[in-house]
């Protein structure tokens, strides 16, 4: 995703093409300031601190992102985003494979091994997930285009992608998803890798292996005694 410019355009602007070099100086200070937003939140980093972080003046900053913060804040986001999403996507779709389902007895272990997958994200980008905790504890102060472009570009395509995947499993004659593939799917996460999530608050208290495989085998277990079919 590094090389790609979602998110990155100027406000007011989604169908305009920047030139190469200020669309990769868009990103260097989107990667720069990614830490500031995940350590401070959006309503305490200042734009002093993000200029400073990004190696630049408040007036460059400025340049590349006249909507200020706000603007900063949203391409941070979407750009980050991006990365987690493509790496949860990509592992959705090895894992949860239509062509390839599991032996009904390799399920349970087939669907914790994606949990912990997905986990392990989580832990490979921290500080993307230090905003996305940020994001839930102030969400009455981002302003609500910046939560709505989180949500397209995150969570809304990987939500999407474990639908499709657990109705494969379900064409395999291997789950019940009782009509409502995408609830399924929230129910897999919030049992699984959410869990782990809220209990390390985001990574910034990683769990033990230990913790982390009991959470993630009980939630599958509990999966699927809820949908397993027949």
């Amino acid at each position: 995703m590094e090389g790609d410019g979602a998110g990155l355009v100027p406000e007011g602007a989604a169908d305009a093409a920047l030139p190469p070099r200020k669309l990769a100086k868009r990103i260097a200070l989107a990667r720069a300031t990614c830490a500031v937003f995940g350590r401070e939140g959006y309503a305490r980093a200042s734009v002093d601190a993000l200029a400073a972080a990004a190696g630049v003046s408040t007036r460059t900053l400025y340049n590349h992102f006249p909507g200020g913060k706000s603007e900063l804040f949203r391409a941070v986001v979407t750009w980050s985003s991006g990365e987690v999403r493509d790496a949860h996507v990509a592992l959705v779709r090895a894992r949860l494979d239509p062509a390839r389902p599991p032996h009904p007895d390799d399920l349970e272990r087939d669907l914790a091994a994606l949990a912990r997958a997905l986990i392990d994200v989580m832990v490979e980008h921290p500080d993307h997930f230090a905003l996305v905790r940020h994001i839930h504890a102030e969400a009455d102060h981002v302003p609500p285009e910046v939560l709505a472009a989180w949500k397209a570009a995150g969570p809304g395509p990987v939500a999407d992608a474990l639908a499709d995947g657990l109705a494969g499993l379900e064409r395999a004659g291997l789950l019940d998803l009782h009509g409502d593939a995408e609830l399924a799917g929230a129910q897999f996460t919030a049992l699984t890798s959410t869990s782990v999530a809220q209990l390390s608050h985001y990574g910034v208290l990683p769990l033990s292996q230990a913790q982390t495989d009991r959470i993630v085998r009980g939630g599958a277990a509990a999966f699927l005694r809820a949908h397993r079919a027949g």
